[in-house]
């Protein structure tokens, strides 16, 4: 029997998307690669470092390594994508990082040249396997649970990264070795879950060839310039880039000048900063749809900019690793929120080609970043890590006003009065209250209030 009352149901918990077989694949894969590969990301600057004497030019030349490739085959990879098993690509894509990463100790003792040009290759085959994994991801969840997907899979990302980062900081204490061996069976372990994943295949009309494929770059640059929300993240992504790549070539010089931080201390660092990003993806997998991502984005931007300013003239290491903690939980409601507006803005068909579109525009623009990182070396480490906290700030004042991502107050203003002038006793379905998402689904139904 039930009354006239309104009835609150329980949402159903968001870990219920563990319940799909490719989802739980997909996640299990990338906790372990991602775990061996900021093993290896931390270990190989700790190692280019050591071996160059503390030049912080020839870290930011070893990250740049990882982004460069991008620049070369990233727009390509994402056509190649489009066209080809997504799976394969992925699976074929590990084996090939295994088998290098394994070679790293053995090869970098006879020249350190070796490691650049291992870690140049290895980024080449990620720039296959990052828009095929992108592609693939909103195709493992229904789009109800695709947010919730999104902040776990977040979760298994950064965790992973912050045992990683820990662990590298202790491996650096005894052979370093041990860290390149560890990285290559993830990516085993990583494409053994892929291996039993279940990807309907894309269909393609024409055969391959180097004018299809130009003509499909094509298509697919055109959808993200057409495309209000698309468009804004991809612009909004530029300064965004620059400020990562210098801020992060910029961590390890700084945790050693300004700091005095020791190794562990900066490995310590790395890995907290990866646990504050954990934490609020756990809180994103309950609150992400309560705000529109464009929300999310501008509060993520701001929470990371002011941090920077502050870590920027701290001379504690305690208080600074508490302070890059909180610059990685206000990372996850920026990151997870990009990442799901890109996909539900983004036709099955076109997700590889505008998946890399993204990635070779941050690579570049993150590698400027890194160049910049350069300077340290004749500037103090202060000054240029106050420069990127600055640029982030700006970012989040740009994302306020971008169409598709902020929305300009003579909107808000619009949905005020269309709240204020609804009658006072609505409700939805079978007696059930409006909830603050309801709202959220308002604005994103009605074309002039998102802007």
């Amino acid at each position: 029997m039930t009354t006239g009352a309104a009835v609150a149901s329980k949402p159903p918990s968001p870990f219920l998307v563990f319940r799909h077989k490719n989802f739980s694949l997909m996640w299990t894969g990338q906790l372990v690669s991602t775990i061996g590969s900021a093993l290896t990301s931390l270990a190989a600057s700790i190692l280019v470092y050591q071996i160059t004497e503390g030049s912080a030019l020839s870290v930011g030349l070893m990250l740049m390594a990882t982004a460069a490739p991008s620049l070369l085959v990233g727009l390509i990879a994402g056509v190649f994508v489009d066209r080809y098993d997504r799976r394969r690509i992925m699976i074929i894509a590990d084996l090939l990082r295994a088998v290098l990463v394994f070679l790293i100790p053995f090869l970098v003792s006879s020249s350190i040249v070796w490691l650049y040009v291992i870690v140049i290759l290895t980024s080449a085959i990620g720039q296959f396997f990052d828009p095929a994994y992108e592609s693939v991801l909103p195709e493992v969840a229904p789009d109800e649970e695709l947010a919730a997907a999104n902040s776990l899979m977040a979760i298994s990302s950064f965790g992973s990264t912050a045992v990683g980062f820990a662990a590298a900081g202790l491996i650096a204490k005894f052979d370093i070795a041990i860290a390149f061996y560890i990285d290559a069976v993830s990516f085993l372990i990583s494409a053994g879950c892929i291996l039993f994943l279940r990807v309907r295949k894309l269909e393609v009309t024409d055969e391959t060839s180097v004018k299809a494929v130009f003509a499909n770059l094509k298509t697919g640059v055109t959808y993200l310039t057409k495309n209000p929300a698309l468009r804004s993240i991809f612009l909004l992504a530029i300064p965004v880039a620059v400020s990562f790549g210098l801020a992060n070539s910029l961590l390890l010089p700084f945790a050693e000048r300004a700091l005095n931080a020791t190794t562990f201390e900066y490995g310590l660092q790395e890995g907290l900063t990866s646990v504050g990003f954990v934490i609020a993806s756990l809180l994103m997998v309950a609150y992400l749809n309560r705000w529109r991502e464009g929300q999310w984005m501008v509060v993520g931007l701001f929470g990371m900019g002011i941090s920077a300013l502050v870590y920027s003239q701290l001379h504690s290491i305690p208080l600074a690793i508490a302070i890059m903690m909180l610059s990685g939980f206000m990372n996850a409601p920026y990151s997870i929120a990009r990442r799901l507006l890109v996909q539900r803005n983004t036709a099955a068909d076109m997700r590889g080609r505008v998946s890399s579109a993204f990635f070779v525009s941050s690579n570049a623009f993150f590698l400027l970043g890194m160049a910049a990182a350069g300077l340290a070396d004749v500037i103090d480490v202060r000054w240029l890590y106050l420069l990127s906290a600055l640029i982030t700030v700006g970012c989040g004042v740009l994302a306020l006003v971008l169409p598709g991502i902020g929305q300009p107050a003579a909107e808000w203003r619009k949905a005020l009065q269309l709240l204020r002038s609804a009658p006072a006793t609505v409700s939805l379905g079978v007696g059930r209250s409006v909830l603050p998402s309801d709202v959220d689904l308002l604005l994103g139904l009605i074309p002039s209030l998102v802007g």
